[in-house]
C-alpha cells in the first residue's frame, strides 16, 4: 500500500502583506486631518433665578456679518478690547445672542476672542 505523498509547505510571500499594509498606510495618511482642535467653554444661558441683582450683563449681539456689543457696532478686531474695557470698569457676565444666520465657526471665533478674559463668565443664548 503506497504511502501519502508528503505535501511540501510552500514559503508565505511577505510581499502581498506589505503590499496590504503600505496601502492601509496611505489611506490613513490621506484621510486624516492634521488641524489641531481646541475646546471652548460653552454655558447655557438660564433664568434669571440663579444670578445676583447686582451682577452687571454685557449683551453681545452676533449676526452673520456684524457683532454688536450693548447695542453699539464694534468691529471683530475690536472685541476682546471693548468687552476687556467693560469687565475691568465692573465685573460683567457676557450673554452672546446668536443669530440664526451664523454659523458654528462664527461663533467659535468670537468665544475664543473673549476665552482669554480672566474671570469673565459667558453665557450663549439660542437665535432670536
Amino acid at each position: 500500500m503506497p504511502l501519502k505523498a508528503e505535501r511540501r509547505r510552500r514559503k508565505l510571500s511577505m510581499t502581498s502583506l506589505i503590499d496590504v499594509i503600505f496601502l492601509l498606510l496611505l489611506f490613513f495618511m490621506l484621510s486624516s486631518t492634521f488641524s489641531r482642535f481646541s475646546e471652548v467653554e460653552l454655558q447655557a444661558a438660564s433664568g434669571s433665578a440663579n444670578r445676583n441683582a447686582d451682577t452687571n450683563l454685557a449683551f453681545l449681539r452676533v449676526n452673520a456679518n456684524t457683532l454688536s456689543l450693548n447695542g453699539r457696532t464694534i468691529m471683530p478686531s475690536d472685541l476682546n478690547t471693548a468687552v476687556k474695557t467693560l469687565h475691568l470698569v465692573d465685573p460683567i457676565v457676557l450673554l452672546v445672542n446668536v443669530d440664526d444666520s451664523v454659523s458654528a465657526q462664527q461663533l467659535a471665533d468670537v468665544l475664543v476672542s473673549v476665552r482669554g478674559i480672566p474671570n469673565l463668565p459667558v453665557s450663549v443664548m439660542g437665535a432670536s
